[in-house]
């Protein structure tokens, strides 16, 4: 009954976080509606050849909508939904945190910022300075959170708040090289963050262990399962020869050519973070005798199709590094139209 009750409140959590989020962003659609005419997606931006526009109404409009679409893509203070969402089956979670939901909303910021602002008009508008702040301090502060959590998939959780908000930050900075960046992270991100929480699936349902405490010496009953998790986390920070690298590579860059020292400092910070909480787990996993009182009897490696899946998510992460073309032809005709 208890467990019910938890899931029936996380899930109105959910269905408010969402649904304050949807009528934000339907205020700024229907405002822009009425004094921009047509607001279909066009290159360089709806707005582009409209001048006359009053700066402040673009900056409420701005920010109803990004704030709307910032609930869908967890960023801070508009987070607490995600946590929750992290008592979901594995494949459920990996669905949830790395390809569909959160997604959605970090995939639309940069539609909206691309398609409907445009670049050149992000990068005018004052209000994208202050979420530059909002997207770096939800990069550290997730990060920070992450690296106190013992539950396994609550630290995946608070991970992808923070990967999601590099997303975010890459739309703010308001040049090609940052919306890039931001447009690569989706798929970088997705491969890599898929494949560790399969990894986090695999170690619940062969060897029952939940927490990272537990997890000392199970590389060696685990070595493929627990190889994955350590590719899908190097991506993460953003080692090479790793997916994660080439996003990561793009939203510096841009952080620096537009002088945006907090967002330096936010990636260069988070960046370590994630090297903290993440290759722990490994050095444990591979390193560390078994904890006596978690020992990891009677299992070995995972069912061969769990091993399978996520062998296969952590070699496209390796692939992506070396063959980045696909995602990358796509993200720099989106920049090049903006």
């Amino acid at each position: 009954m208890s467990v019910r009750l938890r899931l029936d409140t996380d899930a109105r959590l959910a269905s408010t976080y969402t649904l304050g989020g949807g009528v934000l962003l339907l205020i700024g659609v229907v405002w822009l509606h009425t004094i921009a005419g047509p607001i279909d997606f066009q290159e360089r931006g709806v707005l582009s050849g409209l001048t006359d526009l009053d700066p402040w109404t673009l900056r409420w409009i701005f920010l109803f909508m990004i704030i709307g679409l910032g609930v869908k893509a967890a960023l801070f203070p508009f987070h607490g939904w995600l946590p929750k969402a992290m008592v979901a089956p594995a494949p459920v979670s990996a669905l949830l945190h790395a390809v569909a939901v959160v997604k959605a909303g970090v995939f639309t910021v940069l539609k909206v910022s691309v398609y409907i602002f445009g670049i050149d008009r992000i990068g005018q508008i004052a209000a994208a300075d202050w979420l530059v702040v909002i997207a770096a301090l939800t990069i550290v502060l997730a990060s920070a959170i992450a690296l106190r959590k013992d539950n396994f998939k609550a630290r995946l959780a608070y991970s992808t708040i923070s990967q999601l908000s590099y997303i975010t930050l890459g739309a703010m900075l308001g040049i090609a090289a940052g919306a890039i960046g931001g447009g690569l992270h989706i798929a970088m991100h997705a491969v890599g963050k898929i494949t560790l929480f399969f990894c986090a699936g695999a170690v619940l349902v062969t060897a029952h262990k939940s927490k990272i405490s537990e997890l000392n010496g199970i590389g060696r009953r685990m070595p493929w399962t627990m190889g994955a998790f350590a590719i899908g986390a190097l991506s993460m920070i953003g080692a090479p020869p790793f997916a994660g690298f080439i996003s990561k590579w793009y939203l510096f860059g841009g952080a620096l050519q537009t002088e945006q020292w907090i967002a330096v400092g936010a990636i260069v910070i988070s960046t370590l973070l994630n090297a903290a909480y993440f290759m722990p787990i490994v050095y444990a996993a591979f390193f560390l005798d078994e904890d006596p009182g978690h020992r990891h009897v009677e299992h070995g490696e995972a069912p061969l199709p769990i091993v399978l899946a996520l062998v296969a998510t952590a070699l496209f992460t390796i692939l992506l590094f070396f063959f980045p073309g696909v995602p990358l032809t796509l993200v720099q005709q989106m920049a090049g139209g903006g």
